[in-house]
C-alpha cells in the first residue's frame, strides 16, 4: 500500500432518467417552448450521468469536476421534481465500494427509490476521487502540497457531510462503505493526511522546528484518533482495506510522533537543555524501531532512522564529554504542543466551479405544491362569487316567471304571443332544442363508463402488485425488507378512493339534471314548434287594452329594465372575475429564499382578498339591488293584478305563459350544466389517465424493485449451507500428527516484530521420496549407535535428532504440501494412550507395498537408540508411555 491512503470509488448500475423525467414534464407542464426546454435539460441530466459514473474516471480534477457538476445538478434538481416511491419512483443501484463479495453472490450492493441516496454515493466517489488525486500529486514541489492538502479537505468534508446526513436522506440502514461509521473514519483519515501534507510543507520550507514539531504532533494526534476509530468499530476491520489502512495509520502516528520529537529536540538543544534533547531523541528512536520491526512493510522509516540515530549519537557523545545533563525520563518531559491547520471543506453546493442549472426556469415542487394550492384557492374563490350571482340571476327568473312577467304586460291583446314567449322560443331552437339536450344526456353515461373503466383499471394494478407483494413477505418473513405496499399505496388509494366520491357525486348531479329535464320536457317541445302552432297552444283571453299606457304598467316596465340592466352588469361583473390573472409563483420564491419554508395560507388569502375584494363588494351591492327591487316588482304586479279581469280563460293563458318562461330559462340552465357535465367528464379523463400512468410507474418500478431483491435472495439462500452445524468427533478433528498441540494462529495484517519471528520454528526440508514425513531442523543430534536393530533396506532418511530444550510452540505443525506426522514416531510401534484420547489405542501404521518398514521399537524398557534420555516433565507435547 502507499503510504497515502486513497479510497476506492463505488459503482452504481445504469439508470435511464429521460424517459420517467419526461413523462413528468409532460404531464405537468404544457405543450410549448418551455416543455421543449425540459425535455432537453433531462437529456442532458443524463448523458452528465453517464459521463460521471458509466465510465472509469482517470485520477485528474477533469474528473472530478464532473462528479461535482453532477452532485451539484441533483442538488438542484432534487427540490423540482417529486422523487419518491410513490411519485416519480427511480431506483439507483449502488455496489458496495470495500465488500467484493465473492465468486458467486458478487458484490454487495443496494437499490433504493430515493434521490437522496444517489446523492450520497456521487458525493461519496467525489471524495473518493479527491482522495486520489491527492494521493497522485509529487509532494517534492509546493504546487503539489497545496493540491494534495486541498483535495484531503475536500475529501474530508464530504465524508463528513455524508456522516451527517446519509441516515435522514436513506431512510433506512444503509451499505457498510456509506454508514456513518465508515465515513466518519475515512473523513479522520483525510484530516490527518491533510495535515502531514502541512507538516511536510512546513518541513520543506525549513520554518522554525517549534511549528513543525506542533504540525507533526497535532497530524499524529489525528493518525491516532483514526486508528482508535478503526478499532473501536466492530464491523469495520472485517474489510480487507481496513485491515490494510489499519497499520499504515499505526506507523504514521507513530512516525509523525517521532518526528514532533526529533523537531522538539532541537527546540530543547537551542535552549541548552541537553538531557531532553537526548530523551526526546531516545524516544523518536524507539518510534521508529517499532516501525520499522512491525509496518516496514508499509511504510519504510529508513531516512528517518538514520537521521534520528545521527543526531543521537552525537547528542550523547557531546553531553558524555561536556554536558554531563541529566537525562529525563519521557513521562517527565513537557507536552509538544499542537497546530491544527487543516479543516473539513464544507459542502455547500455548488461545489464545480463551471456548474449551470440545467433546469432554472423550473419552480421548485414546494412552489408548485403551493401554487397548485393557491389555484384551487382562486377557483374556488371565482366559483363562489360567479356561483353567488348566477344563484340570484336564478332567483330573479323563478320570481319573474311567478308573475309571468314581462309576458303579462306584452300579452295586453290576449290573443298573440307575447313578444317575450317568442324570443325565448326562438333562442331554444337556435340553442338545439330537444335533439341538442337529448344527445348530451346520451353522452353521459358513455363518458361516466370511461372514467370508472380508468379508475378501476388503475386501482387494479394496486391490488394485483399488493397480493404479489404480501405472499412473498409471508413467503421471505423478514427477509422480505422493502417498504410494504400496503404502506406505500395509501395516498394513491385515498386519491383514488377521493375520485370515486367524485364519480358518485357527478352521477347524482346527473340525475338532478335528467329529472329537471323530464319536468319540464313538454313545455320546452312547445317553444320548438313553429310559432303558428305554439299561438294555437296558447289559451286566448278577454283583451285588457285598458290597461295599456296605465301608470302601474310604465312602473312594472320601468322595474323590469333595471332587474335587466342588472343581470348584463353581473355578466360584466363574472367575465371580469374570471380574466383576473396573477403569478403567485414571484411571491412563493421570495417566501422561500428567506424563510427556508412557505406559508402557503397566509400567502394565498392575503393575495386572493387584495384581487377579489373589490368584486366581492360589487357582488354583494348587486344582490341588495335585486331585493330591492324585486320587492318593488312584486307590489306593482299586485296592483297590476288588481286592475285586470279575472276569469278562467285569462288565468289559464297566463298558467301556459308562466310555465313556457319557465320552460325556457330551464332549458337554458339544463343546457349549461350539461355541457359542463361533458366538460368535467372530458378533464376528468385526462386527470384520471394521469393517476393510472402513475399507478403503472410505481408499479413498474416496484416489479424492478422485487425482481432485484428476488435474485439478491436467492444468492443468499445459495450462499447459506443445506444442514444445520453439528460437532465432528475429536479424532476427525484433530488428526493423530497434529494431537500434541494447537493449530498456529494465522497471520496478521500486522508485521511481525523481530523477535517474535526468531521464536518461531524454522521451515523444514523437503520431505524424502518416501515416509516418514520431514523432522524438525537438527539441533542436537547424536550418532546412531552400531547395535541399532535394522528392519529394513538402508535409505537416506536424516537420522533422527533430540528435541529443543524447550517447547517452541506445537511439535507438529501443519504445512500446505507435508505430511501428516505418523501417530507415535519415531517412538516404539505399539499402543499408546494419547493425552486426548485417554480410551483410544493406536493403530499401527500400515506401510505401503514394496516399502521398507520403520525401524523396530526396541526392547521393552529400553529408550530409543538415538535420543538422549530427558525428564518426561520437560516434554509435555510428547506422549508418555
Amino acid at each position: 500500500m502507499a503510504t497515502f491512503i486513497s479510497v476506492p470509488l463505488k459503482k452504481s448500475s445504469e439508470v435511464d432518467l429521460v424517459k420517467p423525467l419526461t413523462k413528468f414534464v409532460t404531464a405537468t407542464y404544457p405543450a410549448g417552448e418551455e416543455q421543449g426546454e425540459y425535455i432537453r435539460a433531462v437529456e442532458e441530466l443524463n448523458k452528465l450521468r453517464r459521463n460521471a459514473l458509466g465510465r472509469p474516471l482517470d485520477k485528474h480534477e477533469s474528473s472530478l469536476e464532473i462528479l461535482l457538476r453532477y452532485y451539484d445538478q441533483l442538488c438542484s434538481v432534487e427540490p423540482k421534481f417529486p422523487f419518491s416511491e410513490n411519485q416519480l419512483c427511480l431506483i439507483f443501484t449502488w455496489k458496495d465500494a470495500f465488500d467484493k463479495g465473492s465468486l458467486f453472490s458478487g458484490s454487495v450492493k443496494l437499490a433504493l427509490a430515493s434521490l437522496g441516496y444517489e446523492k450520497t454515493c456521487v458525493l461519496f466517489n467525489a471524495a473518493a476521487l479527491a482522495s486520489q488525486i491527492a494521493s497522485e500529486q509529487n509532494l517534492d514541489n509546493d504546487e503539489g502540497l497545496k493540491t494534495a492538502a486541498k483535495y484531503y479537505q475536500l475529501a474530508s468534508g464530504a465524508f463528513g457531510h455524508i456522516k451527517d446526513t446519509v441516515l435522514s436522506a436513506l431512510n433506512r440502514e444503509p451499505t457498510m462503505d456509506i454508514s456513518p461509521e465508515t465515513v466518519g473514519t475515512l473523513s479522520l483519515i483525510m484530516l490527518a493526511q491533510a495535515q502531514e501534507v502541512f507538516f511536510l510543507k512546513a518541513t520543506s520550507d525549513k520554518m522554525k522546528d517549534a511549528v513543525i514539531a506542533k504540525l507533526a504532533n497535532q497530524a499524529a494526534d489525528f493518525y491516532g484518533d483514526a486508528f482508535k476509530q478503526c478499532q473501536y468499530k466492530d464491523n469495520l476491520p472485517k474489510y480487507f482495506y481496513f485491515q490494510e489502512v489499519l497499520p499504515v495509520l499505526a506507523a504514521k502516528h507513530c512516525i509523525m510522533q517521532a518526528n514532533a520529537e526529533l523537531h522538539q529536540s532541537i527546540l530543547a538543544k537551542q535552549k541548552k537543555r541537553f538531557g531532553e534533547e537526548i530523551a526526546r531523541l531516545q524516544h523518536a528512536a524507539e518510534l521508529v524501531k517499532t516501525v520499522a520491526s512491525r509496518y516496514d512493510e508499509y511504510v519504510s522509516v529508513k531516512d528517518l532512522t538514520e537521521k534520528i540515530n545521527r543526531a543521537l549519537t552525537a547528542a550523547k557523545k557531546d553531553n558524555d564529554f561536556i554536558y554531563h545533563d541529566r537525562v529525563p525520563e519521557v513521562k517527565d518531559l513537557e507536552h509538544i504542543g499542537k497546530a491544527a491547520l487543516v479543516k473539513a471543506t464544507a459542502i455547500t453546493p455548488p461545489l464545480s466551479q463551471k456548474f449551470t442549472d440545467l433546469f432554472e426556469k423550473m419552480v421548485p415542487m414546494a412552489v408548485q405544491q403551493s401554487m397548485s394550492i393557491y389555484n384551487q384557492r382562486k377557483a374556488e374563490t371565482v366559483n363562489r362569487l360567479v356561483g353567488t350571482m348566477r344563484e340570484a340571476t336564478n332567483l330573479c327568473n323563478g320570481v319573474l316567471a311567478s308573475l309571468n312577467l314581462p309576458a303579462a304586460l306584452e300579452d295586453l291583446s290576449g290573443d298573440s304571443i307575447p313578444q317575450s314567449i317568442a324570443e325565448k322560443a326562438r333562442a331554444v331552437v337556435q340553442l338545439g332544442g330537444l335533439q341538442s339536450i337529448e344527445q348530451l344526456i346520451r353522452d353521459l353515461p358513455e363518458l361516466l363508463t370511461r372514467n370508472r373503466e380508468i379508475l378501476d383499471e388503475a386501482l387494479k394494478m394496486l391490488d394485483n402488485e399488493e397480493a404479489t407483494d404480501n405472499e412473498l413477505r409471508s413467503k421471505f418473513n423478514q427477509r422480505w425488507n422493502r417498504t410494504p405496499s400496503g404502506d406505500l399505496y395509501k395516498p394513491l388509494r385515498a386519491e383514488g378512493g377521493n375520485f370515486r366520491n367524485i364519480l358518485d357525486k357527478a352521477v347524482q348531479a346527473d340525475q338532478v339534471v335528467r329529472d329537471r329535464y323530464n319536468a319540464h320536457c313538454d313545455m320546452i317541445t312547445l317553444l320548438c314548434k313553429p310559432e303558428n302552432e305554439l299561438n294555437a297552444a296558447i289559451p286566448s283571453a278577454n283583451p285588457t287594452k285598458t290597461l295599456q299606457g296605465s301608470e302601474v304598467v310604465n312602473v312594472l316596465r320601468s322595474q323590469l329594465a333595471q332587474l335587466d340592466e342588472m343581470k348584463k352588469e353581473r355578466e360584466t361583473v363574472e367575465g371580469e372575475i374570471k380574466a383576473v390573472t396573477f403569478d403567485m409563483s414571484t411571491n412563493f420564491l421570495t417566501a422561500l429564499a428567506q424563510d427556508g419554508a412557505i406559508s402557503e395560507e397566509q400567502l394565498s388569502l392575503s393575495q386572493l382578498d387584495q384581487l377579489y375584494g373589490a368584486y366581492n363588494q360589487r357582488v354583494q351591492t348587486t344582490l341588495r339591488t335585486q331585493e330591492e327591487l324585486l320587492g318593488q316588482v312584486q307590489t306593482s304586479h299586485q296592483e297590476f293584478s288588481s286592475l285586470k279581469q279575472s276569469n278562467t280563460e285569462a288565468n289559464q293563458r297566463e298558467e301556459v305563459l308562466k310555465k313556457l318562461a319557465s320552460a325556457h330559462d330551464s332549458y337554458v340552465e339544463i343546457s349549461n350544466n350539461l355541457r359542463e357535465g361533458t366538460k368535467f367528464y372530458n378533464d376528468l379523463t385526462e386527470i384520471l389517465l394521469k393517476f393510472q400512468n402513475k399507478c403503472s410507474d410505481i408499479v413498474f418500478a416496484r416489479k424492478t424493485e422485487r425482481d432485484e431483491l428476488l435474485k439478491d435472495l436467492q444468492q443468499s439462500i445459495a450462499r447459506e449451507p443445506s444442514a444445520p452445524n453439528f460437532n465432528v468427533p475429536a479424532y476427525q478433528v484433530n488428526p493423530a500428527g497434529s494431537a500434541g498441540g494447537p493449530t498456529p494462529a494465522p497471520r496478521t495484517v500486522f508485521a511481525q516484530q523481530p523477535q517474535q519471528a526468531q521464536q518461531q520454528p524454522q521451515a523444514k526440508p523437503l520431505p524424502p521420496a518416501r515416509p516418514p514425513p520431514p523432522s524438525f531442523t537438527p539441533q542436537a543430534a547424536s550418532p546412531i549407535p552400531t547395535n541399532a536393530p535394522a528392519t529394513g533396506p538402508p535409505n537416506s532418511n536424516p537420522p533422527p535428532v533430540a528435541p529443543p530444550s524447550q517447547a517452541q510452540g506445537p511439535p507438529y505443525p501443519s504445512y500446505p504440501g507435508y505430511f501428516q506426522m505418523p501417530m507415535g514416531y519415531p517412538y516404539a510401534y505399539g499402543q499408546y494412550n494419547m493425552p486426548n484420547m485417554p480410551n483410544m489405542p493406536y493403530m499401527p501404521y500400515q506401510q505401503a507395498p514394496g516399502q521398507g518398514g520403520y525401524p523396530a521399537a526396541p526392547p521393552a524398557g529400553q529408550p530409543y537408540p538415538g535420543y538422549p534420555q530427558q525428564p518426561p516433565q520437560q516434554h509435555p507435547y510428547y506422549p508418555q508411555q
